[in-house]
């Protein structure tokens, strides 16, 4: 019986860019996939092309699928605390032709490309919209899910 691939999920909040770049390379991922709307940050290291140097230069790929990211009402309902309408406005979000299209693009890519991580900002799973992704995911393909944490600053 073939093992179950795995789909990691990891968040950057409080957390130093080398110390998430060692995370990754620690667990084996091969391909980050970036599912925040907007791929930028204040934060050093994470805006999309630093990001992606900074990973490159670990042999590890990197892919940003903007249409999984939480759209701005959601964001804003995460920032105050309401988790449960940012379920609720992410799940709307989740019909959309985009981010089904790109849902189906991830199961692709956690099949072929060997272990896959998504990221977003949002330290804690329980209250960020990759946790939602990765359990479709897990759900539909199932693949087992392991979200990893980083030490903080």
């Amino acid at each position: 019986m073939a093992k179950a691939k795995t789909l990691f999920t990891i968040g950057y909040e409080q957390t130093p860019s080398k110390a998430v770049l060692d995370e990754l390379e620690r667990a084996g991922v091969k391909l980050l996939v970036d599912v925040r709307a907007i791929a930028s940050s204040r934060r050093p290291g994470f805006s999309k092309s630093q990001l992606a140097a900074g990973l490159d230069a670990r042999g590890i790929s990197y892919l940003h699928l903007r249409g999984l990211g939480t759209p701005k009402e959601g964001r804003e309902a995460a920032r105050r605390g309401q988790y449960d309408v940012l379920r609720k406005i992410y799940s709307a979000h989740l019909k959309t032709a985009q981010a089904r299209e790109e849902l189906d693009e991830l199961s692709a890519l956690v099949e072929k490309s060997g272990p896959v991580c998504i990221l977003c900002y949002e330290r804690d799973h329980r209250h960020c919209h990759r946790r939602w992704i990765a359990e479709i995911i897990q759900d539909r393909d199932g693949v087992k899910v392991e979200n990893l944490a980083a030490p903080q600053i």
